[in-house]
């Protein structure tokens, strides 16, 4: 998008500032500059200056000397054009001044200095000008000569900058605008932006509805049968037509955006598109069929000439302007050869209507024609923007005597576009800026920027070209930009969201992670997709619930088409893999899914559940791997001591060294040594052991609190038992007669040795347990230790268990 400062001065007349303070102005409160164009950066010392008398060169055949007036006095100037005359008047640069390049239209960087000298032996104190010098070319000054010295009006000041009366002394700005801006592909957008930037005075054109007292719908029907891809569809008519240049303002304003000046109808539909970001259309009524408009769909295989000559093929999807008969353009793109404007035109219908933004884009990509139009269209227009383009446009008709304009508008308007209600609150929105901004500045930013409030209903309304603003942090946005994001003090950040936290469940994962690579594993990742044949070789019988799975509707294969509901399997195949290329003593681990159905055959999705798998083989054995365990029980502040249950009936597991890990009562996970045949059905030649902790089990345990205590400042009293135990109670059940009888003095216990063998009754093993006791606040006697030892001795014994003398 680019815009003159000239063309925006007239909505914001009283904006004076720089090139520079805009550009940084404007980029800092969100309209972004890309760059400006000084028109006159390499232009100086032009005055308007006219021919009082010619002569021809006394030794050149193609010079002439002139003598031209330039106000204060009359210079001689020596030429070979051949377009000049007594009396006219002229651009002129005076010695020591710049022009922008050469007659050719060649630009030098900088501008090129001219000086006084001497052509074939006369003197020279200057040169007349070329538009092309100037810096701009016949297109944009349709008046200009092909050959020759640009001739000024009649009326021109004799001393007067030349550069000033032919519009150059502006600066062009180029604009990075954003999708959502749509407002800001328009002059009007960038001239309420400047105006709010800067504190001045938005004045935008006056539009009124111009009209004879005749009916337009006595000349034109209109009826729109996809009201998706077109929801607004605004006509006019035009009659007595008559084709001739536009005014010099218009020119120069259209060329100052680089759009080439052809005659008033056309500059008209260009100058509103550029002002309004309105595209309009013109088509010469008389070649309408019926006088009819019909925007509809074409047919697949249609074909269409458009306005550039070029047939383009068109389908369903394309979206077209017919009249009673045929298509007369491409909607939103561009219009039909088969109804253009010629010379000739009597009677014109003016388009204005809004389309459907992504089937432009697409339509245009589809026939390979990209137009100024669509560019705006694909956007996606504001509906409400087209009756004030339309009516625009036709004032500018009567305003330059271009046509009689008919009375009324055909307005095929479905659902209306209204304005969005938005809540406000100054607080919250002080709250995320961090800033201490009064209600009533904020309220003071969107009025600047035409938006209403609701006092009663506190609500900011925002119009409908504002297809930005929805939320709370949309209006906190355009507060930031007007109160200046460099005004906007450093906060520290508040709230949990956004101190860059682990969530709880993430840091046990953590905890995890860190635990198994401290213990030597190595993190492994496996498919979360597995083979029904797993479950035949992990030994489950046919009614495992483990085998009721989800299955996969378009699976890569068989080996890949249920979701796993055990981790075992991808730990198993890990350790064969890496026991098959005779890698020794092998630690593997890995956090991932299982996915277990709620119902068969699934109504809802099944349930994910986290699995912290560990695996090894070599060396280690089912201690090393409780260890572990409980290693990271402690880690994530599982205090209490955890049991394990021998009768676990792990079909995959060796029968008697396996365990249920029990914690207050619930069962969180399992370890164990896997069963001989498992391992042979994986190819997995020696001892591997496995442990798998249900991780959302263990989640309500886990605590990352903390408490400090202290060194002890007393002596500790040790006392070592030694007992004969029944093979069928285990060390667990000991030691949770340990702590339960041991009181409040107890410290910590350790088991120390553990015999079986000929020296021992059959049936029984011996144990021996080395037991602390202190206190924290005196040096304990043996009374305290005495009495709590006798509540241990006497527990075991009722379970069967006999003390060693």
């Amino acid at each position: 998008m680019n815009t003159s400062l000239s063309w925006i001065k007239a909505y914001v007349p009283d904006l004076n500032v720089t090139a520079q303070e805009y550009t940084d102005a404007m980029t800092l409160s969100g309209t972004k500059v890309e760059g400006f164009e000084e028109l006159d950066a390499d232009l100086d010392k032009i005055v308007i200056g006219q021919i009082d008398k010619i002569e021809k060169h006394p030794d050149a055949d193609k010079l002439i000397i002139c003598q031209v007036n330039v106000g204060k006095e009359s210079v001689q100037i020596v030429t070979g054009a051949s377009n000049v005359h007594e009396g006219d008047k002229v651009p002129v640069v005076l010695d020591g001044g710049r022009v922008a390049g050469g007659h050719d239209g060649s630009k030098t960087p900088g501008g090129i200095k001219i000086k006084k000298g001497k052509l074939r032996g006369i003197e020279s104190f200057g040169m007349m000008c070329s538009i092309e010098e100037l810096g701009s070319t016949k297109e944009m000054y349709p008046d200009a000569p092909e050959n020759g010295i640009y001739i000024m009006p009649e009326d021109a000041e004799i001393g007067a900058s030349a550069i000033e009366a032919l519009g150059l002394n502006d600066v062009v700005f180029e604009y990075e605008v954003t999708s959502n801006r749509v407002d800001c592909y328009s002059v009007i957008g960038i001239a309420r932006e400047a105006a709010a930037t800067f504190r001045k005075e938005f004045i935008p054109p006056v539009v009124t509805e111009t009209g004879n007292s005749e009916d337009v719908n006595d000349y034109i029907k209109v009826s729109v049968e996809n009201t998706d891809l077109c929801p607004r569809y605004c006509a006019r008519v035009v009659k007595n037509v008559k084709i001739a240049p536009s005014p010099e303002w218009m020119q120069r304003r259209l060329a100052s955006v680089g759009i080439r000046p052809i005659n008033n109808l056309v500059d008209i539909t260009n100058y509103v598109m550029e002002e309004y970001g309105q595209p309009m259309h013109a088509y010469d009524l008389e070649t309408i069929a019926d006088h009819q408009i019909i925007v509809k769909t074409a047919q697949d295989g249609d074909k269409f000439t458009t306005l550039d000559g070029q047939e383009r093929n068109v389908d369903k999807d394309v979206l077209m302007i017919c009249d009673g008969e045929k298509a007369i353009g491409l909607a939103g793109i561009m219009g039909g050869e088969n109804s253009m404007i010629t010379d000739d035109v009597q009677t014109m219908l003016f388009e204005a209507a809004c389309f459907d933004g992504v089937n432009i884009r697409k339509s245009s990509k589809r026939v390979g024609l990209r137009t100024d139009a669509s560019g705006k269209f694909e956007k996606g227009l504001d509906p409400n923007n087209a009756k004030a383009a339309i009516d625009r446009a036709c004032q500018l008709v009567e305003e330059l005597g271009a046509g009689e304009v008919v009375g009324g508008t055909v307005d095929v308007y479905g659902k209306v576009k209204e304005p969005v209600r938005v809540p406000f609150d100054a607080d919250k929105i002080n709250i995320l800026l961090g800033t201490e901004i009064p209600e009533a500045e904020m309220l003071g930013y969107f009025e600047k920027i035409g938006l209403e409030y609701d006092a009663e209903a506190k609500e900011v309304i925002a119009p409908t070209f504002r297809h930005d603003l929805f939320r709370l942090a949309d209006l906190a946005e355009e507060v930031a930009r007007f109160y200046g994001y460099d005004n906007i003090p450093t906060t520290l950040p508040t709230g949990e969201a956004t101190t860059g936290k682990l969530s709880y469940k993430l840091r046990v994962e953590e905890v995890a992670r860190d635990i198994a690579e401290f213990c030597g594993f190595s993190q492994g990742m496996s498919y979360s997709f597995e083979s029904p044949k797993v479950f035949d070789k992990l030994l489950l019988p046919a009614d495992s619930p483990l085998r009721s799975t989800v299955e996969i509707m378009n699976p890569l294969g068989e080996d890949y088409s249920i979701m796993r509901t055990t981790s075992l399997n991808g730990m198993l195949t890990s350790l064969a893999t890496n026991y098959n290329r005779r890698n020794k003593d092998v630690r593997l681990y890995e956090l991932g899914n299982i996915y277990l159905p709620k119902t068969l055959p699934l109504t809802e999705l099944p349930e994910e559940r986290m699995q912290f798998t560990l695996g090894m083989y070599g060396d280690g054995d089912f201690f090393s791997m409780k260890g572990v365990v409980e290693e990271f029980f402690e880690k994530i502040g599982m205090k209490k001591k955890e049991t394990y249950d021998p009768n676990a009936g792990k079909p995959y597991l060796h029968p008697g060294r396996q365990a249920n890990i029990i914690y207050e009562g619930k069962v969180v996970g399992y370890l164990g040594e896997v069963h001989p045949e498992v391992a042979d059905n994986y190819g997995i030649g020696e001892r591997a052991y496995v442990a798998v902790i249900d991780m959302p089990e263990i989640m309500e345990f886990a605590t990352f609190d903390r408490k400090y205590t202290g060194i002890a400042k007393y002596p500790a009293v040790t006392r070592d038992i030694s007992m004969v135990v029944p093979k069928s109670i285990l060390a667990g059940q000991i030691e949770e007669i340990i702590e339960k009888m041991g009181g409040a003095y107890l410290e910590s216990y350790k088991l120390f040795d553990l015999y079986e063998g000929a020296q021992i009754k059959a049936g029984f093993k011996s144990i021996a347990y080395s037991i602390v006791f202190r206190a924290k606040d005196r040096t304990l006697e043996e009374a305290d230790v005495a009495a709590a030892m006798k509540k241990i001795l006497k527990a075991l014994e009722e379970m069967g268990i006999e003390l060693r003398q």
